[in-house]
Order: structure tokens, then C-alpha cells, then sequence
């Protein structure tokens, strides 16, 4: 890339965009190599005539069409010659195997899908006559279907629907679908009438233009609210700050009251049935029981909300600090407009990766060895030996690619942020900072991404096996087992969230200082935890602010939407509209608020590196924006008037020896 291993500073010292060196080569010289095995595996299913097999197609005797072929060693009718048949046909086309998602019809290769309705075999024998195209299997002759009696089980099932060729794979299809209505019924689980989703169905198709422009209004919203989040984050935050105590003072108060009220309910009782009885019977014992339930909830959330009320008042300087962050994050998209374009390129890169994994895994079903499956009698390709690990490393590309990339996403936004922040003069900043960090994440840190990312796929990977195994085990295994299963996937979880926000702060202080990833990683968690209390505030409410964010664009872009089909009477020609916008709306309002998120936390970061190692005297000049300044110097004020009454009220103790000798 243009640059080689450099070694590590011996003694650690903060240097903003002073200097830049690669960082973590060896890392990216394995993530390189990764990368020809991924090329590697999709040559091998090239050469090896898997791609070829796939877009062209090949019959149950192993022949690709379209081709000449050669013979497969104990399969009968291989090796023909099927230059002028280029299509695939099956005999049954609706006898499809749901569980294992394929056709399980006996295919050949034909000159012509059929392009009528054929009832009859006298329809298959005038279609083969004129058009040349033989539909039974090769060695019936055309003109004699109506009278051979292997007619039943090597010719099509009749009637034999018109189909139509697919415009690059070259299979004949139906072209009425009702035969894989029961396929249908098998994926879409939860319509269990034909008619609700031939509506459903019919009610995208006419509403098409309204959910594009309902998704259009999605994204405007999105991008209006990163904006206007600067200037009502005061307001927004401290709204929600009142509404949680408020609420965890409501909800202890009522327990209480239950409590209290239960109680003196259950003495009355209980005084009323000992003048009837002279012992109580088994059943006192469950008033007692719900009275004991409820002081215990009346206590937790007592406990609770005391130290809700005790973080609020040790952390409301620190709420301060977050809305001063998202009021400069907003200044950052204003000064970076381009950040607001960071989710449509990552979408983009990870749409083509996906498209590529998904060509080359279909690749790999039709590579291998030919084998003759005992039970249908059709040729199948499978990989066999070593070769079938291909598809494990092809599986584990996936995984690690996809996190290459969305962590390529948090270093450009990082060091563009980073840059941002430490320009004194923001007239002074590079003309596209974006393009700039882009350079210097291609020509340096590659390598630090990589190795972040392959840290994540590590965690990931288990997780995903053992959900696998829940999912094939369910219903079958114990609860032990089950809570097991569950708790495991559970920790997993939550430790590649840990390890996502870790590799996050990681690549902003690789953007700041340019270390690897082991230092960078560390030097940021030592900032972290100096700081874990304003990092607890603003994870806390700021994420929060921004859900409530993405649930705002969601439901009024739900609500312009039920204003738009408002039109449509019956309900079920909307909700699936519905549906599909909220969701978009819900995912679009995901992607450009994460890039906020990502923003604030990069801000952070860089404020408290900032405020450690200068404290505004000359030679030691703040880099931070004048809203972060202003909240410094008001936490200083706070202090020395601390420090001023602490002082006071020492004074008269110290003063009281002197007065007594006097």
C-alpha cells in the first residue's frame, strides 16, 4: 500500500495528526491473503464448470446444457451432446421439496419450453414434431409418446403448464405461479388463505409508488433530524431525565399505596375470619404471601429510585456535557455534509459483497464430484474430502468481510471527526475531509481494521453455531440444556457489543495518533474508565435519545403513510405498505443515527484526551468548540466556589487555637 512497518513510540504520548505510520501490517498482509482464497474458491468453482452448470443448467444425467459434454463414469445418457439445447425443463416443476428448498423433479435439457398448454401426450408428440423439442426423457422417441408405456414415469406430469425461460439462468418456468402455493403457504406462515395474500400481494403492487415516496420521506426525515438534534437536545434531554424520575417516583408511590391498601384490607379479613374460626386454615397464608410480594417490590423500587435520584444529582453536570456533544455533532454534519452519504456507501459495498458471497455460494451447490442419489435416481455435484471445507472458509468470508467493511465505516467517520475536532482554525480543513480520512485509512490502517474486525468475526462465529444448534435442537432438548443454550448465546451477545464499542473508541485513537490496534485499544479503555461516569451518562441517555429519535421518524412516516392510503377502504390492501415503509423508515432512521452515534462518541473521546493533556494556558490551548469550552469553564467555576466553601468552613478550625492563646 505504499508504505511499510514502522515500530512503536516507547513512551506514550497524545501527538493529534502529527505523524502517521502503517499500523498493524502483518495484519493486513493475512486479511490480503484471506482475500486470494476468497478469489481462489470462486476460480476453482469457474475452472471446475460449477458457475457454468449453475447459469446454464444441467439435467438429471449430469449434461450442462447449451454444451457438448463429457461422460460420467457409470451414469447412463451422460456425455451428450446438448449444443442446440439450451434450456432446462422438468417433467414436474411443482414438486418441490420445501424442508430442503430445491426441485425435486427430474430435469432435462430441452430446445424449447413449452410455450402452450400441453393436456395430452398427442400435445407432447405435435410440440416435438414441429418445434423439435423433446419433453420426455432422451430415449423415448418423439413420435411414439402417445403408445410407450414408460410414458408415465419419463415423461412430463400433464397437463404441462406454458412456461417461459428466466432471462439468465435458463430455466423454464410456469408462468402461472399456482402451483407453488404451497411453497408459498410454507414461507409466508402466517397467511393461511390464498385470497388475503393474492390482496396483500395486489395492494403493494398499487400502492408502489406511495411507499416510494413514503421511504423518500424517511430518509429527508433522517437526515432534517441529525440537523435539528443540535438545537433541541437541551430541551429533549432534560425532558427525558424529568420523565424517568417522575416515573420511578409514580411507580414506587403506587406500590406503596398497594401495599399500605392491601394490608389494611388483609387485617380486616383476617380479624373477620378469626372470630369465625379458631385456627386458620392453609389459605391465610396466601394474603400473607401477596402482602410480603408487594413490600418486597415497594422496597426494590424504593432502592431503585433512590439511586436513580442520587446518579441524577451526582451526574447532572455530566448530562451537561452530553447535550454540549450532541450540540457540536450537529456543528460537524453542518462543516461535513458528506458524513450524512457514509450510509448510503456502506450499504452500497456491503450490497455488492452480499451479491458476490450469495454467486459464488450458489456456485459451490453445483461444484464437485457427480453422484448418483440412490433414492431419486437423479445426479447431484457435491463436494467431497478437503473440498468441502471451501464452503466453511467461504462462510467465515462472510462473516469477517462484512465486519472489514462496516469497520472501514467507523474509521473514515472517525478520522474525519478526529480531524474536525483538532483544526483550530475550522476555515483551515481540508477541502473533502471525508476523502482524506478514506486516503489515509487505505494507505495506513488497513491493517487495523482488519485485525478489529477478525476480533469481532472470533465472537461472532460461536454465537452464531450455537444459535444453529438451538434452532436444530428445539423442542428436543431439556430445560437445563435449553437455559444453557441461551445463556451462552446471551454472554456472546453482550460481549461482542462490549468489543464493538471497545474497537469503535480503538479506531478513533488510531485516527488520533496513528498506533496499532493493541495500543490504540488500550490507551482508549484507560481513557474510558478515567472517565466511566460521563461515558455511563452519555451511553445511557444519548442512546436513548437517539431510539426515541428513530422512533419518531418511524411513526410519522407510519402516519403520512395511513394519510396516503387512507383511500384503500380495506385494510388489508394497506397494512402490508405499511409495514414495509415502517420498517425501511425504522432501518434508514438506524443507519444515519448509528453515524451520529458514532459521531458523539468520537467527540468524546477526543474531548477527554483533550481536556487531560491541556488545560487552556499558552502552549496548552484547548482544541475543543466553544460550546465544550463553555461547559469546562463552568465546571471549573463550580469547583473553585466548591473549593471556596470547603475553605470557608475550615478556617474557624484552624483559627480556634490561636484565639484560645490569645
Amino acid at each position: 500500500m505504499g508504505c511499510c512497518g514502522s515500530a512503536e513510540r516507547p513512551k506514550r504520548e497524545w501527538k493529534p495528526l502529527e505523524d502517521r505510520s502503517c499500523t498493524d501490517l502483518p495484519w493486513f498482509l493475512l486479511f490480503t491473503l484471506f482475500l486470494v482464497g476468497m478469489c481462489g474458491i470462486c476460480g476453482f468453482t469457474i475452472a471446475t464448470g460449477g458457475a457454468a452448470r449453475l447459469v446454464f443448467g444441467y439435467d438429471s444425467y449430469g449434461n450442462t446444457c447449451g454444451q457438448r459434454n463429457e461422460p460420467i463414469e457409470g451414469v447412463r445418457l451422460s456425455g451428450l451432446d446438448h449444443t442446440d439445447r439450451k434450456f432446462v425443463f422438468f417433467l414436474d416443476p411443482c414438486n418441490i421439496d420445501i424442508i430442503q428448498r430445491k426441485i425435486k423433479s427430474m430435469a432435462l435439457c430441452v430446445s424449447q419450453c413449452p410455450t402452450e398448454e400441453l393436456a395430452t401426450y398427442y400435445d407432447l408428440k405435435r410440440f416435438a414434431m414441429i418445434n423439435g423439442s423433446e419433453l420426455c426423457s432422451y430415449e423415448l422417441p418423439g413420435h411414439k409418446y402417445p403408445q410407450l408405456p414408460e410414458r408415465f414415469e419419463k415423461c412430463p406430469k400433464l397437463p404441462v403448464p406454458e412456461s417461459k425461460a428466466l432471462p439468465v439462468f435458463n430455466r423454464c418456468t410456469p408462468v402461472d405461479i399456482s402451483c407453488y402455493a404451497k411453497f408459498a403457504e410454507a414461507v409466508v406462515t402466517f397467511v393461511s388463505d390464498n385470497s388475503m395474500l393474492n390482496r396483500l400481494i395486489a395492494g403493494v403492487a398499487a400502492s408502489k409508488e406511495i411507499i416510494v415516496g413514503l421511504c423518500l420521506l424517511a430518509l429527508v426525515l433522517s437526515m432534517i433530524l441529525m440537523v435539528i438534534i443540535r438545537y433541541i437536545s437541551a430541551v429533549l434531554v432534560w425532558i427525558l431525565t424529568a420523565l424517568v424520575v417522575l416515573g420511578s417516583l409514580g411507580g414506587t408511590s403506587v406500590l406503596w399505596w398497594l401495599y399500605i391498601d392491601y394490608r389494611m384490607t388483609m387485617n380486616e379479613t383476617m380479624t373477620k375470619d378469626l372470630r369465625e374460626t379458631e385456627e386458620p386454615n392453609d389459605g391465610m397464608k396466601t394474603p400473607k404471601d401477596h402482602a410480603q410480594g408487594l413490600l418486597i417490590y415497594a422496597v426494590s423500587a424504593t432502592v431503585f429510585t433512590g439511586i436513580l435520584l442520587l446518579l441524577m444529582l451526582f451526574m447532572r453536570k455530566r448530562v451537561a456535557l452530553t447535550i454540549a456533544l450532541f450540540h457540536v455533532a450537529g456543528k460537524v454534519f453542518i462543516h461535513l455534509p458528506l458524513l450524512a452519504l457514509q450510509p448510503f456507501c456502506t450499504f452500497l459495498a456491503l450490497s455488492l459483497f452480499w451479491v458476490y458471497w450469495i454467486m459464488v455460494l450458489l456456485f459451490l451447490g453445483t461444484t464437485g464430484n457427480p453422484e448418483k442419489n440412490e433414492d431419486t435416481g437423479l445426479v447431484e455435484f457435491r463436494l467431497t474430502g478437503a473440498l468441502q471445507y471451501m464452503t466453511w472458509y467461504h462462510a467465515v468470508g462472510l462473516i469477517w468481510i462484512s465486519e472489514f467493511i462496516l469497520a472501514c465505516q467507523q474509521m473514515t467517520v472517525a478520522g474525519a471527526v478526529v480531524t474536525y475536532y483538532f483544526t483550530r482554525d475550522k476555515t483551515k480543513l481540508p477541502v473533502t475531509p471525508i476523502l482524506s480520512s478514506v486516503l489515509r485509512l487505505v494507505r495506513y490502517h488497513l491493517g487495523t481494521v482488519a485485525k478489529g474486525s477478525f476480533i469481532i468475526t472470533l465472537v461472532k462465529i460461536p454465537r452464531l453455531i450455537l444459535m444453529y444448534i438451538h434452532n436444530q435442537l428445539k423442542g428436543k432438548e431439556n430445560a437445563c440444556a435449553r437455559c444453557m443454550l441461551k445463556t451462552c448465546i446471551c454472554c456472546l451477545w453482550c460481549l461482542e457489543k462490549c468489543l464493538n464499542y471497545l474497537n469503535q473508541n480503538a479506531y478513533a485513537a488510531t485516527a488520533i495518533n496513528s498506533t496499532s490496534f493493541c495500543n490504540s485499544a488500550r490507551d482508549a479503555f484507560m481513557i474510558l474508565v478515567e472517565n466511566a461516569l460521563r461515558v455511563a451518562t452519555i451511553n445511557t441517555i444519548g442512546d436513548f435519545v437517539l431510539f426515541l429519535g428513530k422512533i419518531l421518524i418511524m411513526t410519522c412516516t407510519a402516519f403520512a403513510g395511513v394519510l396516503a392510503l387512507n383511500y384503500q377502504r380495506d385494510y388489508t390492501e394497506w397494512v402490508l405498505p405499511l409495514i414495509i415503509v415502517c420498517l425501511f423508515a425504522f432501518l434508514v432512521a438506524h443507519c444515519f443515527l448509528s453515524i451520529f452515534e458514532i459521531v458523539v462518541d468520537v467527540l468524546f473521546l477526543c474531548f477527554a484526551i483533550d481536556t487531560k493533556y491541556n488545560n487552556g494556558t499558552p502552549g496548552r490551548e484547548f482544541y475543543m468548540d466553544k460550546a465544550l469550552m463553555e461547559f469546562v469553564e463552568n465546571s471549573r467555576r463550580s469547583m473553585a466556589m466548591e473549593e471556596r466553601g470547603r475553605s470557608k468552613r475550615a478556617c474557624p478550625k484552624e483559627e480556634a487555637p490561636g484565639t484560645s492563646s490569645a
